[in-house]
This record gives structure tokens, C-alpha cells and sequence, in this order.
């Protein structure tokens, strides 16, 4: 039995398909209210701040996967993060099983240092300390020994879906519905993004391979980043849209945040668009040669087949 905690975001979704599709059909999704994605999906209720519910949920896994999110509430994270993250931890020693954590670069310093595995961490801001403080958990977990743990980290998405990130609520969405896209801060400083189908099929692959455990994984990428300009040219060309666009200042950004629960969320993270983000995952490239990367000319292409009504 394979279990995903946090069942019912892109990246769980994606993991589902994923581990279905190449490892196991033995899958039990958890969350507050689990959604299935294949018949054969066991589904079990589960509030992860509950540690008797986490633990009843986690038991006879063999692998457990944290991809669970939270709104972005700052205070929430503060409130909520920790606890659950220490929940699924205690749950999965408990079960005997595998423990593979899904994570961000939010701790990561914001400049524009290449970030490898060892990057140090240097957060920026409250919900930058809370995957700071999660992260360290879970190396703290690694160092303890008692169970086999990973940690999968990714930089920011864009993808089909559900997927949540500024590239997609910015820029793919609103060249989507025939508006203008935004550019946070620059358009020419490189970046680096990750297909969140790419994201839940390399943490499957981890979690699937005896290895890959006490370790920490970049998430693979395509390496041929590109700045926001010519990423914004290929989407428009990629939907017949329009390419001009819109770069928001920054000082545009940090007034909105008075007024956007959303925009308040990117004020933490302005820096790292002022410089190029040069994310590395030449350690899961190297160890998986044989992974398929999805450039972002493919995975703008997926996008847009789901998005056309023609699409299956």
C-alpha cells in the first residue's frame, strides 16, 4: 500500500496517475475529503492536525507521501505546517513504512546563487521560516534513522489542472481567457520552472527506488530555462494569443498586497524575481538518465489540449 496525505492537489493528483500507471494499484488517498482518481483509489478521512487520525490513516502503508497544502494564510501555515508535517512523520515511524516529502525552494536564499541540494538555507519572510522549519524536520527524521525518508524539492510550477503557482494564475490563465498576461517584477531574468506532471512522476520515481532514501532530490526541470519574455512569446504562440504583456513593478506588487490576499503571498518572493532563479537537478539527471524531461514547448502543448474543447 502506497499512501498520498494531502490527496487532493495537482501534485497528488498527478502522483496518483503515477504510481497507478507504474508501480502499484494498492493507492489510499488522504485528506479531509478525498476525491478518487482511479476505481480502484481506497480513500480514508483524515484531518493531519489529528495525530490519532494520521496515524489510523498511515497504517499498513508501505510508502507515504506528504504532498499536502494549505491556503496561502500565512498565519495558517505557522499554525497548521508543523503540526500536520510532525503528525505524518510520528504516523509513518509507527507504521514501519517509507516517508517521502514533497517540497519548495521557499528557504532557499532569493538570489541568484545556482541551488543545488546543498544550498544553505536563508529564508525570506514567514511562510520562507515554516518550510524552513518543515524541511529541517525532515532531516532531522533522515539523521535519526528509524525510517527510510526523502525529500522531492521543486521550484515553481505551471501545468494542466488545478496546478497553482503565479505562472499560471499570471500568465498561462490569463492567456487562456484572451487577457493580457503579468509579468512579476522582470521579464528578462531567466527562470526556472518545473511541469507538475514532471513533479509527481520524479517523487514517484524516488519513492519507488530503495536508494534514493536519506537523501534530498531536485525535482527535474528543463534545463533550457527561459526569461519571462520569451516564455509569454511561446505560450501566446502556443494559443494563438496575442504576446504583448504587462511587467508589474515590484513597488506595483507590495501596494496590491494591502488589498490581495494573493498578492501578499508574492510580496515575500519578489527578490527572487529580480535575479535569475537557476535551480540544479543535475543529481536526479545524472542518477535517472533514462527520465523524460517535458520541455516547456511540450508542456505548454499539454496545457493547451486540455484546455481545447476537442480535448478527449
Amino acid at each position: 500500500m502506497q499512501t498520498i496525505l494531502g490527496a487532493n492537489g495537482q501534485i497528488a493528483t498527478e502522483l496518483a496517475r503515477e504510481l497507478n500507471r507504474a508501480y502499484t494499484t494498492e493507492l489510499r488517498l488522504v485528506s479531509r475529503n478525498p476525491r478518487a482518481v482511479h476505481e480502484t483509489d481506497e480513500l480514508a478521512r483524515a484531518d493531519l492536525m489529528d495525530a490519532d487520525q494520521t496515524r489510523a490513516a498511515v497504517a499498513g502503508s508501505e510508502i507515504v507521501y506528504f504532498t499536502a497544502g494549505l491556503p496561502a494564510d500565512t498565519d495558517l501555515w505557522e499554525a497548521q505546517f508543523p503540526t500536520m508535517l510532525q503528525n505524518a512523520l510520528d504516523a509513518t515511524r509507527s507504521a514501519g513504512a517509507k516517508f517521502a516529502y514533497f517540497d519548495n525552494t521557499y528557504m532557499y536564499p532569493q538570489d541568484d546563487r545556482v541551488q543545488t541540494e546543498a544550498t544553505p538555507f536563508a529564508p525570506v519572510g514567514r511562510k520562507g521560516r515554516v518550510r524552513a522549519r518543515m524541511a529541517t524536520m525532515v532531516l532531522d527524521e533522515i539523521t535519526r534513522g528509524d525510517i527510510p525518508v526523502l525529500i522531492g524539492r521543486a521550484p515553481e510550477f505551471y501545468g494542466p489542472g488545478r496546478t497553482q503557482g503565479f505562472t499560471n494564475s499570471l500568465i498561462i490563465d490569463r492567456i487562456k481567457a484572451g487577457k493580457r498576461p503579468l509579468v512579476p517584477v522582470r521579464d528578462d531574468t531567466l527562470r526556472t520552472l518545473i511541469l507538475t506532471p514532471d513533479a509527481s512522476r520524479g517523487l514517484a520515481l524516488l519513492g519507488n527506488t530503495p536508494d534514493a532514501f536519506g537523501q534530498t532530490w531536485h525535482l527535474p526541470i528543463d534545463k533550457n530555462r527561459l526569461t519571462y519574455r520569451a516564455f509569454v512569446a511561446l505560450a501566446a504562440a502556443t494559443f494563438g494569443r496575442d504576446p504583448d504583456y504587462t511587467v508589474l513593478p515590484a513597488w506595483t506588487l507590495r501596494t496590491a498586497g494591502a488589498f490581495s490576499p494573493s498578492a501578499r503571498e508574492l510580496r515575500e518572493l519578489l527578490p527572487r524575481y529580480r535575479v535569475n532563479n537557476l535551480f540544479d537537478a543535475t543529481k536526479f539527471s545524472t542518477r535517472f538518465p533514462q527520465f523524460q524531461v517535458t520541455t516547456y514547448g511540450e508542456g505548454l502543448k499539454q496545457i493547451r489540449s486540455e484546455s481545447s474543447p476537442h480535448a478527449a
